[in-house]
């Protein structure tokens, strides 16, 4: 597999580029909704709930802390629900493409996490952008960013990658999948702060591997320090297992998926 990869990256670096490109052909801003859509609903977020959470933030005094926390969350959030709604549906989507085209089939879940890592990216920028705008300067803790972004795309390429195939032969898993996005949404503290969640409850977040993602996204953009190292390694192990299980599923029913499509 890593050799395929290696002997098709330039198809897997102009598959990105095209996709980019094809979804805002037509479109008058095109690229920038990419950063715009995130954008406006944190800005939604941030009006209907920054004077009900705003106060409650801990250890910070900032007046736009909350929106700081809230766009923190959502960078983290929106690859992870992007790559995994996308990895659901990418065998599918490209059916025509696997029964005409003789490429590694290895190269599709490369090309989904090149685009929603691009998206994010972009997404990233505009962040810090807004935090410097409003006198958030960026720390120290940003450089471990990157480790980060690594984590959450193991872990949503792992995940993704396995339902993908279910879902070529069980078309209900996609349908399913977006319910259960939304209430994963609501289940991770992306707009609300862990302290308000009652006691009784606290202990099952721990268990809820985008909470450790999103607040260490948070605790660096916010308050500049550095992420739950512990969380992360075991979200990162998690993804590992699930991604190195995942590709071996993937690989074995290949051939029967490309009849199934």
């Amino acid at each position: 597999m890593l050799l395929a990869i290696w002997r098709y990256r330039h198809f897997i670096v102009s598959s990105i580029k095209n996709d980019l490109r094809s979804r805002f052909s037509r479109s008058k801003l095109g690229a920038a909704w990419m950063i715009l859509q995130p954008l406006a609903q944190v800005a939604i977020y941030a009006l209907i709930l920054s004077r009900v959470l705003a106060t409650k933030l801990p250890g910070t005094d900032n007046r736009y802390a909350y929106v700081i926390y809230l766009m923190a969350g959502m960078t983290a959030w929106s690859l992870f629900s992007e790559l995994l709604s996308r990895s659901v549906n990418m065998f599918v989507e490209n059916g025509g493409l696997m029964k005409k085209i003789m490429f590694p089939r290895v190269c599709l879940p490369l090309i989904v996490a090149g685009s929603a890592l691009v998206n994010n990216i972009l997404l990233l920028a505009a962040a810090i952008g807004v935090f410097l705008l409003i006198g958030h300067m960026f720390t120290l803790a940003y450089l471990w960013l990157p480790l980060l972004f690594l984590v959450n795309v193991v872990f949503s390429l792992g995940l993704g990658l396995l339902l993908g195939v279910i879902n070529v032969f069980v078309r209900d898993v996609a349908q399913v999948m977006v319910v259960i996005l939304q209430l994963w949404f609501w289940l991770t503290p992306v707009v609300y702060m862990p302290t308000i969640v009652p006691e009784g409850l606290k202990a099952f977040l721990q268990f809820n591997p985008m909470y450790h993602i999103v607040v260490s996204f948070q605790n660096i953009m916010l308050y500049g320090r550095g992420p739950d190292v512990t969380g992360l390694m075991g979200v990162g192990a998690f993804g590992l297992v699930m991604l190195g299980l995942s590709l071996v599923m993937f690989r074995r029913a290949a051939p029967e998926m490309v009849d199934v499509l």
